[in-house]
């Protein structure tokens, strides 16, 4: 009878470790199936778009002055990475967008690319360089009440101040400028100021 003891006591000891493990590797199949692996930032396609509107004051030192335009801004993500400080600040986002007004006055579409600089603790500053075309007066002769465009394709820029009010949203004070660089007959070209907010994914 004791050795019947002994036997099963020894033959238990020797299952243990056996049992444990099947135990843990169950343990982890479970734990596996319940906890899925979040998806990388990096399977967004959207990842690092950013969408912007704003509200601009039309001009206020033109003859189109009295109106304000709605602004809106799709930016990609950086256009590539650098492990060299200095180069990764020549890399660029391609942006494309256009300031709408809704008085009758020159409105603009644009598409070029954007830089930009964090400064200090969410502050930032853009810039950007644009080909542009705009729905403006054209013709040699000043017409009473707007801008003289000179002709239909112009450049485009703007600059930006802005605050990162978290990862994905950031305000912006904003002045872009339109014109022919003398060009054309005309340059009267436009320039407007105003806010934006974006978001970004």
């Amino acid at each position: 009878m004791r050795f019947r003891r002994i036997s099963i006591a020894l033959l238990g000891a020797a299952c243990l470790p056996a049992c444990c493990s099947n135990g843990a590797a169950a343990a982890d199949l479970t734990y596996g199936q319940l906890t899925p692996v979040p998806p990388s930032a990096s399977q967004n396609p959207l990842s690092g778009f950013e969408i912007r509107l704003g509200a601009y004051d039309h001009d206020p030192a033109s003859p189109e002055r009295g109106y304000t335009d709605l602004n809106v801004d799709i930016l990609s993500s950086k256009l590539g990475m650098s492990s060299s400080y200095w180069w990764n600040l020549a890399i660029p986002r391609a942006h494309i967008g256009a300031t709408v007004n809704f008085g009758g006055k020159t409105s603009v579409a644009y598409a070029g690319f954007a830089w930009d600089y964090d400064i200090y603790r969410g502050l930032f500053i853009e810039g950007s360089l644009d080909g542009a075309a705009n729905d403006g007066k054209t013709g040699a002769d000043a017409t009473h009440g707007y801008n003289q465009m000179g002709c239909v394709l112009t450049f485009h820029g703007n600059v930006s101040l802005g605050y990162h009010l978290s990862e994905h949203w950031s305000l912006m004070g904003t002045l872009e400028h339109s014109s022919n660089a003398n060009l054309c007959v005309q340059n009267r070209g436009l320039t407007n100021y105003g806010g934006r907010i974006g978001y970004t994914f």
